[in-house]
């Protein structure tokens, strides 16, 4: 019957075989390191969630539900000259707000806009009139604007325009 060698054994063997103790204390790591190791595979574990482990979606809670106004609809924004200057529901506009104006939607309205391209959001409300030229659907204030946009030197985008039902 033949026994097998362990590795205890096999660290003699070549500490007595080479003269150089570094290569046998590398060797004789390694086995250690091999001979310590855990079986590294997992079982399959069955998660239950609870109720409080369930994620809400806060835009809902805070804003209501979302209801699909528009797609590919056009949305440019205000010039910087309109900053500080009253808007029809007689707010100053502020161009660093999150806001937006719109021929139809009441003052107070949330929207959240959706750039088609990069599928960026953001929340705006409604404070203002406009946009007055035909083919424009919306008009946000500059960081609005800008926090969604792919290109910033272009002011005119495609987005889809979803109000929050409340």
């Amino acid at each position: 019957m033949r026994k097998l060698i362990t590795p205890f054994l096999l660290i003699a063997i070549i500490s007595i075989a080479t003269s150089q103790s570094s290569i046998a204390d590398k060797i004789k790591v390694s086995l250690q390191k091999t001979a310590s190791q855990k079986d590294t595979l997992k079982k399959n574990k069955v998660a239950v969630l609870t109720q409080k482990d369930i994620v809400k979606d806060t835009l809902t809670e805070k804003y209501g539900k979302l209801a699909t106004y528009k797609t590919n609809a056009h949305a440019s924004y205000y010039a910087d000259k309109f900053h500080g200057r009253r808007t029809a529901s007689g707010a100053a506009f502020d161009m660093n707000e999150y806001t937006a104006a719109h021929k139809k939607f009441p003052f107070g309205t949330m929207l959240k806009v959706t750039n088609q391209v990069n599928g960026k959001w953001v929340i705006v409300e409604v404070n203002d009139r406009g946009p007055f030229v035909r083919s424009r659907e919306i008009d946000l204030s500059k960081k609005a604007f800008m926090e969604i946009a792919k290109n910033k030197g272009i002011g005119v985008m495609t987005v889809t325009i979803e109000v929050f039902d409340k």
